[in-house]
């Protein structure tokens, strides 16, 4: 059981808590459940000691935030500063345009992957002689709607496809064709790389606006993790190690 000053925090509790907390595992879960509802225990606290009477905990909670954590927006001068220092934060996406055949086999089908895999060969074979090809084949093979455009997927960014594929896409020159086939989840590709298209630094004035608002949540959230900080050096806490916290998170 976990205690900040006089409110107990029960363990059914944090079981609930931490349908809102996604991790990578229970533990991590359960930790960031217990986390926010310690903080909360400390704001609702304050609210009281401010005197702030809101019927409903989350008001009160955010009341108490908004009082007592203010953060100025960043002026011009540290804006520009920050984007002449981090250009690269601020560019555009790199993309390819490619295309690509796909001959359809579940990951648990080896039969089925072995058979598309050599398939997806003989195209390789095929196209190496006769690039001119690519359209008709995906026509005539593809399982992917692209085939209706002879395969072309258009322009496509990083996270627009699985890491498979990703990894051949990004690495492919202009108008190379994968010398392997490229297995994914959904089965084996042929792919081919049309042209790459490299990001490029955006100017300031197209975003001052993501720049002002990336620094000022940073710089709110520095506050409130020393804010919440200044609460438990008052509090009596038990049962969990708020020094610990790094970033805590409102909700």
């Amino acid at each position: 059981m976990i205690r900040v000053n006089d409110r107990c925090i029960e363990e059914d509790e944090i079981l609930r808590e931490m349908q809102y907390h996604p991790a990578g595992d229970v533990a991590a879960a359960r930790h960031a459940a217990a986390q926010w509802l310690v903080i909360r225990a400390l704001l609702l606290d304050r609210a009281r000691a401010l005197g702030i009477d809101e019927a409903d905990e989350a008001d009160a909670v955010q009341a108490v935030i908004e009082r007592e954590v203010d953060i100025p927006a960043p002026d011009e001068a540290e804006c520009r500063r920050y984007y002449d220092n981090n250009t690269a934060q601020f560019a555009s996406p790199d993309l390819v345009e490619a295309a690509h055949i796909l001959l359809p086999a579940a990951p648990d089908d080896e039969p089925g992957r072995a058979g598309a895999e050599a398939r997806a060969g003989e195209l390789i074979d095929i196209l190496t002689r006769s690039p001119e090809r690519f359209g008709e084949l995906a026509r005539a093979h593809s399982a992917c709607d692209s085939r209706q455009n002879d395969g072309r997927l258009g322009q496509v960014a990083r996270g627009d496809t699985v890491p498979e594929m990703e990894t051949f896409l990004f690495n492919l020159e202009d108008g190379q064709l994968s010398p392997v086939p490229v297995k994914t989840r959904y089965g084996v590709h042929v792919v081919r790389v049309d042209k790459r298209v490299p990001g490029r630094s955006l100017p300031y004035e197209a975003v001052a606006g993501r720049v002002a608002d990336y620094l000022k949540d940073a710089s709110w959230r520095r506050a409130f993790r020393q804010y919440v900080q200044l609460l438990a050096g008052e509090a009596r806490i038990s049962g969990f190690d708020i020094a610990a916290v790094e970033t805590p998170l409102v909700q």
